[in-house]
């Protein structure tokens, strides 16, 4: 089967969670799937997801527990683990082991600063025929969406977190 590079941006809710659809139907038709997760390192509840798919679906997650804010400095720690998190998502997209690979938040980790976008799109570039690639998160930089099969946009219309000042709730956004 010939691979795609597909992208999923937008302000609204959704894109995470459609990567993670994506892995679920790709492992129940037996394909194997890398999930990597940038600028995650909290416990997020779809952690637990490779042990109900043992040795089909794996998961990393590549960041600090601390929330990085818009306009704020990333620490070096953050500048490591994002750096630490392209190599291990380009090791597996090349080890010939995946059928997909997903880069979760890589999108908002370049527009946040903690990688460059020249050095992602040549990631992207690298993909190898047989393997579908989605990246995930805001803000996705034009040559993302330029280099993309499939570009889906979420946009908010209504949230609850702003309507009702809505914290996370572990199942739904966590």
């Amino acid at each position: 089967m010939k691979g795609r590079f597909q992208l999923y941006t937008g302000n609204g809710k959704g894109k995470t969670t459609a990567a993670l659809g994506l892995a679920v139907r790709a492992a129940c038709a037996g394909l194997k799937v890398y999930f990597g997760q940038f600028m995650k390192g909290r416990d997020y509840s779809e952690l637990c997801l490779p042990d109900h798919f043992p040795g089909i679906i794996t998961m990393e997650q590549f960041g600090t527990p601390k929330l990085i804010c818009k306009g704020e400095k990333p620490s070096e720690d953050d500048m490591r683990s994002a750096a630490d998190g392209l190599n291990k998502i380009k090791s597996a997209m090349n080890s010939g082991e995946y059928d997909i690979v997903i880069a979760d938040e890589l999108n908002v980790t370049v527009y946040m600063g903690l990688l460059d976008e020249n050095e992602v799109i040549d990631f992207i570039n690298q993909r190898p025929d047989d393997v579908e690639l989605v990246l995930t998160g805001r803000y996705a930089p034009e040559c993302f969406i330029d280099a993309a099969d499939l570009v889906t946009e979420m946009r908010e219309v209504k949230h609850y977190y702003e309507t009702e000042n809505l914290l996370a709730r572990k199942g739904i956004e966590s």
